[in-house]
């Protein structure tokens, strides 16, 4: 199946109320446990591209990596540049065939923010791409991004309203009480305010650290409106914790394909066990 773009996948999640996974992809293994899981499972995916895995591999050659490990799925895949905060990052990732690309500007005053995601939405409607912006700042740590828990913010009504009329962005991220990395208690979403801003601006909304959140929560933020969950820390702990299962035995030889193997498998299952709580399993079908 051809890849997808994200505004394509997205409303259609939106509109039949479930979400779509966007699971971040660091190495060759977490790509194919991303394909191989949604395979498995017949859902839709993105598959994500973060500033960390920029940094360490590129973003071209993260790309190609995609490219082949699935251009042969038989599920909609769509390959999405995460928490650019360069507009001409996001700009090269458009010219290397992106399906979706968020601009991050949430650390921006308010016009800045808003200018540069018009930007980049006019540039990615123009070729059919999806477009993320963010408003709101999500605490914890990403991509060696910091937001510290007093300086996150849940994302007013008013802002978000001023925000999309401004830019027309095709999904939006907002702070409802997520944050990116394990958390070290229970957090619990703002629903309310869920609800309202849903209902305010008409599109899918997009729950950043979707990691280590209960299964409980993020089906009601599903029904809610939210159409794309992020998640990386889970996966990253996955793949170690799987690599760390061969590698705590003795062991005479250490061949790459069984340790780094495990660590795929142990991801592959996680990413399945994350499009069941999304309700997107079984879902490709919505796009024969």
């Amino acid at each position: 199946m051809p890849f997808i773009s994200g505004k394509e996948l997205l409303d259609k999640a939106w509109q039949n109320g479930y979400a779509v996974g966007a699971f971040s992809a660091h190495n060759a293994e977490t790509i194919q446990a991303i394909v191989m899981a949604a395979e498995a499972e017949q859902a839709p995916v993105m598959i994500q591209v973060g500033q960390r895995a920029i940094q360490y591999m590129g973003l071209e050659p993260m790309k190609a990596m995609i490219d082949i490990f699935a251009k042969t799925a038989t599920v909609p895949v769509c390959i999405h540049l995460d928490h650019s905060r360069q507009y001409e990052q996001t700009m090269q990732a458009i010219r290397l065939g992106f399906q979706s690309v968020m601009f991050d500007g949430s650390a921006l005053p308010f016009a800045d923010n808003a200018a540069i995601t018009r930007k980049v939405v006019e540039a990615s409607r123009a070729l059919g791409v999806g477009s993320e912006g963010e408003i709101g700042k999500i605490g914890g740590t990403e991509d060696d991004i910091t937001v510290a828990e007093e300086d996150a913010m849940i994302t007013s009504v008013q802002e978000a309203i001023q925000f999309v009329d401004a830019t027309d962005v095709d999904y939006l991220a907002v702070s409802i009480g997520t944050a990116h990395g394990i958390y070290k208690k229970t957090p619990k979403l703002a629903f309310g305010r869920l609800q309202e801003i849903a209902a305010a601006v008409r599109r899918p909304i997009v729950l950043h650290g979707g990691s280590d959140v209960p299964d409980d929560q993020i089906r009601q933020a599903v029904k809610l409106g939210v159409a794309k969950i992020n998640v990386d820390t889970e996966l990253r702990q996955s793949f170690t914790l799987g690599m760390l299962e061969v590698l705590n035995q003795d062991q005479e030889e250490y061949h790459l394909s069984v340790t780094l193997g495990r660590g795929r498998e142990w991801t592959m299952r996680k990413v399945q066990e994350k499009i069941r709580v999304f309700g997107s399993a079984g879902k490709a079908r919505d796009f024969v």
